[in-house]
């Protein structure tokens, strides 16, 4: 049996979760799901351009499993770009860094750090917030495993 995956770190929620070829209905396509963690590490390699390495240690796994891990979603990406199918990111085993808001009643979207939870948009004061973490089942959880993560090194600090 295979050992439970440890939960990885997500910088903040994607804005876009599903893309596809123009002209085609969704419905008749095969889906590619892309992990969020996934995507993170698409993120950190492809568009930031850090080193395994940068991005492992921002991920708090380990430079192979980051070295797996893009690997794989690189061939996800590929067979979504060159094979013509709906992406789709979202599921695994993940805890968000920071969290997009948006305020139903006037439309600002706003980035919070997950230490931080905010109950009212900045620009109107609106209650009406729709969490993009919460979206993915993601809120308390969160919140809860960036302190316990600080905590640790901390600790671990301490002991050195």
């Amino acid at each position: 049996m295979p050992r439970p995956k440890n939960n990885r770190i997500v910088h903040e929620p994607p804005l876009f979760t599903e893309f596809k070829p123009v002209g085609v209905h969704g419905k008749s396509l095969e889906e590619v799901v892309l992990t969020l963690d996934e995507y993170e590490a698409i993120r950190l390699a492809d568009q930031l351009g850090l080193s395994h390495e940068e991005s492992a240690n921002e991920m708090e796994i380990s430079r192979s499993t980051f070295s797996r891990l893009i690997e794989k979603s690189r061939k996800k990406m590929a067979s979504f770009i060159f094979g013509g199918k709906l992406l789709s990111i979202g599921g695994g085993n993940i805890h968000f860094r920071k969290n997009i808001l948006h305020c139903i009643d006037c439309g600002h979207m706003f980035k919070i750090d997950m230490r931080h939870p905010v109950s009212e948009c900045p620009e109107c004061h609106s209650k009406n917030l729709f969490s993009l973490a919460g979206g993915f089942g993601h809120g308390e959880c969160c919140r809860e495993t960036h302190f316990i993560n600080k905590h640790k090194k901390t600790n671990n600090y301490a002991k050195r």
